[in-house]
């Protein structure tokens, strides 16, 4: 009966993440869901990015966290429109769902948005199985979680088409095998693209803030 009941609540997600889908691509707009455990650094390294792509594209995010807005007033300084999701307001659910994104997505003009942004709640399990709707997904492992974090949690690694090595400007003081992460990340994924990059010094961000132009220009093509 509990496999029942999981799988309805997944059917009935996957029916809205389809609504809003179809929503998104009538307006052309590009959804990323990005998703990391607690203090990856996802809100650090969309600071920077969304620095590089203001205003030429124009961009919104979507911000998941149980409880505070600290994410979200970080990231509207860059000026771009930000919706905060709470979700100890329905029980504090460890990840966002469908109806939720629509809901917040009914909060912005869409209309003058080009590339959202889905700020997912930190967790390394849940976010993984709920669609949102997005285009594509995207996961942050920092440098300081260990290389075995993708055979850890592979469904996480497995269904993101990008994967963020973030913090590597704290390679010279850790332990740390990066060729070994990003090894850990292609064997369970072996199409996912890997970026190595510093949220903190902003190296390597270029090649993925240009693959989030690209994405983003593709999706205008099919106005």
């Amino acid at each position: 009966m509990e496999i029942k009941v999981v799988r309805k609540v997944l059917d009935v997600n996957d029916t809205m993440a389809a609504e809003n889908r179809r929503l998104f691509a009538e307006k052309n707009i590009f959804v990323f869901n990005l998703m990391s455990s607690p203090g990856s650094g996802k809100t650090a390294l969309l600071e920077k990015v969304l620095a590089r792509l203001m205003p030429e594209t124009r961009c919104a995010v979507i911000v998941g966290d149980i409880c505070t807005t600290c994410d979200a007033d970080r990231l509207s300084t860059t000026g771009v429109p930000v919706v905060q999701v709470n979700t100890d307001e329905f029980g504090g659910d460890c990840h966002l769902a469908a109806h939720v994104i629509r809901r917040a997505a009914n909060d912005l003009d869409l209309d003058a948005v080009d590339l959202l942004i889905v700020e997912n709640v930190g967790n390394l399990v849940c976010p993984a199985e709920f669609d949102v709707g997005e285009d594509k997904r995207g996961v942050v492992l920092s440098v300081t979680e260990g290389e075995e974090k993708p055979l850890k949690y592979p469904l996480m690694f497995r269904v993101c088409d990008v994967a963020i090595l973030n913090k590597i400007d704290l390679l010279p003081h850790l332990d740390y095998d990066v060729d070994l992460a990003e090894k850990n990340i292609l064997s369970v994924h072996p199409q996912a693209l890997v970026y190595r990059v510093s949220a903190k010094t902003s190296e390597g961000i270029e090649p993925f803030v240009e693959w989030l132009r690209a994405r983003t220009a593709e999706k205008q093509r099919k106005i």
